[in-house]
């Protein structure tokens, strides 16, 4: 039966275990080995039809168990802690379980891999063919070991030396759970074969323990990266595919030594893997919250390790045989693709006043991205100049005035068209703008500046620039720039005199025979027209336009400390616009008030003349008719003097 078992696994791909494949480490091993046809054996039909031999299958964490990853067959939001049965199930589906605690292991995780392989032996009768447990450990278990002769300081360990190795006191259950795997797959018959991979610090595909550095040198924020003590410490290293390369090759070939070294070729230091990120470092005593405890004890360690067995007996198509430092540029490339750090150049195309800067500021707050203005490229040049060397800059100064005076110095005092060219193709070409990107507005203006800029730098031209062509109407423009403050105006040369010239300047590039535009349609890169009005006076419609173009920010967002400042700045704001909000409800509803109130006042007044209106004819009548009869009767009255002239004057109006 167990040789039967044997030959139905010949006849299909091998099933493998992979725990946390939505870790770092993890998925990169499972991605790899996914991928791969394998080596064509006898029998091994599926290898020999072109297809992958190995099916993966794994645990990720509970947050993740939604996003399932493409190279993966099956995953399971499972753990030891959560389902020690179905986890069991799942291992005895697969021929090759591979536990990987080489990267800031939990003592969890540690416990996991333990009741693993301890299970796995418990249940080696059920088999119905052949496994085998691999342990993906750290050479953080190697960290105290000394050199058999004390003298030799620059001695070079082996695996065949790992009975002796001795590990860093916080890898100790690492060591114990090494020598766990080894003792229980010894045997030549049985049915569980148990191997160990000491893995160096590991790199590549967007990085995890170095990210920090490349972050660091990505941003260009600091003049120089931070470097945690001397540096003169050798770190044993291997990229993350190779050593995806080397299970693979225990899963194929079941080599005899079950204790390998997963290190490259590679004896680098610490300064030496940093600088070459950038050209200057700085030590810092401490990295403060920069990196984990462990991560420090990890970029601590001190060890120089020859893997003889990969070398001589495996079959690895290398990524990075010599070591980080010897491929960098390539490392650099994967650390781009992998974080999807593409640069985003965009060129801002219009008349005066149709508002570029103000677009180009808040797409260079939305990518977090570099604004070239031409005027601020050249004085930061001569300031760089300046800082440099005040002799060099007396001696220009001095050339400039007397022999080159004229080549340099355009009309009016400006500098010449090949200087201005010179200087901001060298701001394009600079690392900031290479790496993140830039926004280039206002500048060039015509088909030959756009030319003679961005013709040495045509690999930074196309797939990630973006052109954007604004147009409003002169009217729009010229009512525009007459709304400004003279104090603006003046600044920005919009006043009468200057912006008119401007506007008719820009219209008769538009329509000359060979226009800015139509250098970008030579490249392929066809700009967008955007039409800016009125109605869109904060830019949404436009920044909307735009922003669906380009895409998503392909840089990194704000830090913890920037984001928290961000939050509390849009938290503020917030309670301004409900408090400006409140303020304006209350004029509102005190101007509605005080309208009433008029409206009131009026009314009442209306009623008045209503009431007045009506009371007029009977006051004729009274005036007619009663008046000179009661006014005679009160003339009578004063001659007679009656007693009651109340009555008097009733009777005499009877009378009457």
């Amino acid at each position: 039966l167990f040789k039967m078992g044997d030959e139905q696994q010949q006849t299909r791909p091998k099933r493998i275990f992979i725990n946390d494949v939505d870790r770092y480490s993890s998925k990169h091993i499972a991605k790899v080995t996914s991928a791969s046809e394998g080596a064509v054996e006898a029998g091994d039909t599926s290898s020999a039809r072109g297809e992958p031999a190995f099916q993966i299958v794994g645990t990720v964490s509970p947050s993740s168990k939604h996003d399932q990853q493409p190279f993966l067959l099956e995953q399971y939001p499972v753990s030891h802690s959560t389902g020690e049965s179905e986890l069991l199930e799942r291992l005895l589906e697969c021929d090759v379980v591979v536990y990987n605690i080489s990267e800031s292991a939990t003592q969890q995780q540690i416990e996991e891999a333990t009741w693993a392989i301890t299970t796995l032996n418990d249940e080696i009768e059920n088999f119905k063919s052949r496994k085998m447990f691999i342990l993906v450990s750290s050479v953080m278990t190697w960290t105290m070991t000394k050199p058999q002769d004390p003298e030799e300081t620059d001695v070079l360990l082996t695996e065949e030396e790992f009975r002796r190795k001795r590990p860093h006191p916080n890898f100790k259950n690492h060591n114990i759970l090494e020598k766990l795997v080894l003792k229980l797959g010894r045997g030549r018959n049985s049915k569980l074969a148990g191997y160990v991979v000491a893995s160096g610090l590991q790199y590549g595909e967007g990085e995890n323990l170095f990210h920090y550095f490349f972050k660091v040198s990505w941003l260009m924020q600091l003049p120089k990266v931070p470097l945690f003590g001397p540096g003169t410490n050798h770190i044993p290293m291997i990229h993350v595919n190779d050593l995806a390369g080397v299970i693979q090759n225990i899963v194929e070939f079941k080599p005899k030594s079950k204790y390998i070294l997963a290190v490259d070729d590679s004896k680098n230091t610490l300064e030496d893997i940093v600088k070459v990120t950038l050209l200057k470092t700085i030590i810092l005593s401490t990295f403060g919250n920069l990196f984990q405890q462990e991560e420090l004890e990890y970029l601590n360690i001190n060890l120089r390790l020859d893997a003889f067995i990969i070398k001589d007996s495996f079959s690895l198509n290398w990524t990075s045989e010599a070591g980080m430092v010897e491929n960098m540029a390539s490392i650099v490339e994967e650390y781009k693709n992998t974080r999807q750090l593409l640069p985003i150049r965009i060129c801002l195309v219009g008349p005066p006043a149709v508002g570029k800067t103000t677009i180009a500021e808040k797409l260079c707050s939305h990518y977090q991205i570099h604004h070239i203005k031409i005027k601020e490229v050249i004085e930061e040049k001569l300031t760089q100049l300046l800082d440099y060397c005040w002799v060099v800059v007396a001696w220009r100064v001095f050339y400039f005035l007397t022999l080159g005076f004229n080549n340099c110095v355009g009309p009016l005092g400006r500098l010449a068209d090949h200087l201005v060219f010179n200087i901001l193709k060298e701001k394009l070409n600079s690392k900031p703008c290479r790496n993140q990107g830039f926004v280039l507005n206002g500048f060039p203006k015509s088909y030959e500046q756009a030319k003679r800029i961005f013709s040495g730098i045509q690999d930074l031209m196309p797939k990630t620039q973006h052109v954007f062509a604004l147009n409003a109407t002169d009217d729009f423009l010229t009512k525009r720039a007459q709304g400004l403050p003279q104090s603006v105006a003046e600044n920005m040369r919009y006043t009468q005199e200057e912006f008119v010239p401007r506007l008719t300047r820009y219209r008769q590039l538009s329509t000359a025979e060979e226009t800015l535009l139509d250098y970008f349609d030579e490249l392929e890169i066809h700009p967008e027209h955007i039409e800016v009005t009125t109605a869109d006076s904060e830019y949404t419609d436009v920044m909307k336009k735009i922003t669906d173009t380009v895409g998503i920010p392909k840089n990194y967002g704000l830090n913890p400390e920037e984001q928290e400042v961000e939050n509390k700045k849009k938290e503020e704001e917030r309670k301004q616009k409900l408090a400006g909000d409140a303020a304006q409800k209350k004029r509102r509803n005190e101007a509605a008030l005080a309208e009433m109130q008029r409206n009131l006042s009026e009314v009442q007044r209306q009623e008045l003349e209503l009431q007045e209106a009506h009371s007029l004819p009977l006051r004729n009548y009274l005036m007619k008719y009663v008046m000179p009869s009661l006014t005679e009767a009160m003339l009578e009255c004063t001659e007679i003097k009656p007693e009651d002239p109340v009555d008097f004057l009733v009777f005499a109006h009877l009378q009457l």
